[in-house]
């Protein structure tokens, strides 16, 4: 097998399909559907961040800028667009970015917890949904990240930690017991998913200064009355209903030993308390 098939090949498990470059690292497919909700959480961080791409202060005339687990690129292609003058480099473990983008924009095929050897320095890095990524040293990544900064550039984290409940409306629902067997699963397979919780102590431990957090919502579906939560939990539904089986079947298999058709199974009644008003969940952003 030649370098270049190893790295653009995909493992097929479970009807899905996941990287072949460091196999089995990453728990999430890289298929079309897992694709198409990369896509529809990029339009939930805009919506989330009122049609910004970042909440740090940049200049107009930034040079480089480093995406890491850029997934689909969107987010590095619409940056590249809005900032003409940026160079902009997306790294990933799955090569399932557009052929035809920006001519400022690139794309490598990369695993950021490996040792950095750009030959320039970034003015503004950028990580994205990372909860489920970098499972072996986290602050290492940072670490580097903040070493590969020009003198004034920007770190920026956008992340998700797994659902919450506003109430207690979802004691002993599907979806509770989903979660826990999900994070448990996760777990087992050496991932931690409420790791988000600890950015902001990982940050300032690398040296980051003036560390700032924006703390918002994703309902799991319409319920809140406000009508820009309302919205985000429209977005939010269809993000888990398109995702629910990615983000379950190899954790839960591959984890905890279950079977394709009992992880179908279970998210049945996941699915129905997804689109149930009454169960008041979010996740916080």
């Amino acid at each position: 097998m030649s370098m270049r098939s190893s790295v653009y090949d995909h493992v097929a498990e479970n009807g899905r399909t996941y990287h072949r470059y460091k196999e089995g690292k990453y728990a999430l497919p890289n298929d079309e559907t897992e694709q198409n909700r990369l896509d529809i959480q990029h339009q939930l961080f805009v919506l989330t961040l009122h049609g910004k791409l970042h909440l740090a202060p940049l200049s107009e005339q930034i040079h480089n800028v480093l995406d890491i687990a850029t997934g689909t690129g969107i987010w590095a292609i619409d940056f590249a667009i809005k900032y003409p003058t940026a160079n902009v480099l997306g790294t990933d473990l799955s090569p399932i970015q557009p052929e035809f983008v920006p001519p400022n924009c690139r794309f490598e095929v990369d695993d950021a917890e490996d040792d950095w050897t750009y030959s320039y320095q970034f003015d503004y890095i950028h990580g994205r949904l990372l909860l489920s990524c970098f499972n072996q040293d986290f602050p290492a990544v940072i670490t580097k990240a903040y070493g590969a900064l020009n003198p004034g550039g920007w770190f920026e984290l956008q992340d998700m930690l797994p659902p919450i409940c506003f109430d207690n409306s979802w004691d002993g629902t599907e979806l509770q017991r989903w979660l826990t067997l999900t994070l448990e699963g996760a777990k087992r397979l050496g991932m931690d998913w409420y790791k988000v919780g600890m950015y902001r102590e990982w940050v300032e431990a690398a040296g980051f200064e003036d560390v700032q957090e924006f703390q918002g919502s994703w309902p799991t579906n319409t319920w809140p009355r406000d009508r820009h939560h309302k919205l985000l939990g429209a977005w939010q539904n269809q993000n888990m209903m398109e995702g629910l089986h990615g983000i379950s079947v190899a954790v839960l298999t591959r984890g905890l030993g279950m079977t394709a058709q009992e992880v179908e199974v279970l998210l049945i009644g996941v699915r129905r308390d997804l689109c149930d008003r009454n169960i008041h969940c979010y996740a916080p952003v």
